[in-house]
């Protein structure tokens, strides 16, 4: 009975032990984890409106998605053709005067992705496509500190790079790309109108005044002479959802950095981290 005794006396101070040596690990693990700086990162998302009417300010933005549509005519007769969608590269940066609350005007810069698809026949597609710089002037009417109104107004394009990919009962045959080619005309003048149904999205339309292709334009092709765009006729026109985001303006000063914004149209995306004990 001894014998019991001093055994259950030795179990019971070695899970004694036991116990009290895994209560101090976990403690000094808590103690590593309370000392340790925790950062929490998070974003918020805000709305400022443009400076005061009489002050001129930039906005990063242009034309979103664009999808376009084309008359085409070879020798007055219709030419089959179809809407062409495309995302890249459609950027652009707009300078913007405010003359009040309610009227301003803008211009800026804008690179855009245009063009069409055609199908001579049933087992013909062309895909022809210019990248262009153009040059807004416009008028925005309506509530510019809500970011809701109408703009509208003309904007000339200089196409700079000609794309052309020839299909054959839909396998692609050939493609090649021109800088400043002659196929089309170097300056495409268009006129434009949309809305602002918010602080930065809006919907636009936009349509192109001249034909899309140079009549005038001559290859050689096996010694022979030729002008492949001699009888067509193609008017472009497409339509876009815009955008239009606020470029921070800095004054700084020798220790700090300051931003001033009135809340209203812009629209900014701000990162913060926080250090937390």
């Amino acid at each position: 009975m001894k014998l019991v005794r001093y055994t259950m006396l030795c179990l019971a101070l070695t899970a004694a032990a036991s116990t009290a040596r895994a209560q101090e690990e976990k403690t000094e693990d808590t103690t590593v984890v309370s000392t340790e700086t925790k950062k929490k990162v998070s974003y918020h998302f805000h709305i400022y409106a443009p400076p005061k009417p009489g002050k001129g300010y930039v906005t990063a933005g242009g034309n979103g998605p664009l999808l376009s549509f084309a008359n085409v005519k070879n020798n007055d007769e219709h030419v089959r053709n179809i809407p062409r969608f495309t995302i890249f590269f459609n950027i652009g940066t707009n300078y913007n005067y405010d003359f009040n609350n309610n009227i301003g005007i803008f211009s800026g810069l804008n690179i855009k992705n245009i063009g069409l698809i055609t199908k001579p026949t049933d087992n013909v597609k062309l895909k022809q496509r210019v990248y262009t710089l153009g040059v807004p002037v416009g008028f925005k009417i309506g509530d510019l500190r809500s970011g809701t109104f109408l703009f509208f107004g003309g904007e000339y394009d200089m196409a700079f790079n000609y794309k052309e990919k020839y299909f054959l009962d839909g396998d692609k045959k050939s493609k090649f790309n021109e800088w400043f080619s002659d196929r089309t005309d170097l300056f495409m003048p268009s006129l434009f109108a949309g809305f602002r149904f918010g602080p930065a999205f809006g919907i636009k339309g936009q349509y192109y005044l001249n034909n899309f292709f140079n009549k005038d334009y001559t290859e050689t092709i096996d010694g022979v002479k030729t002008q492949p765009y001699k009888d067509l006729k193609a008017n472009l026109m497409f339509v876009t959802l815009s955008y239009n985001f606020g470029i921070r303006k800095h004054e700084k000063t020798k220790t700090t950095t300051t931003t001033e914004y009135r809340k209203g149209t812009k629209v900014i995306i701000e990162k913060r981290t926080e250090i937390t004990d």
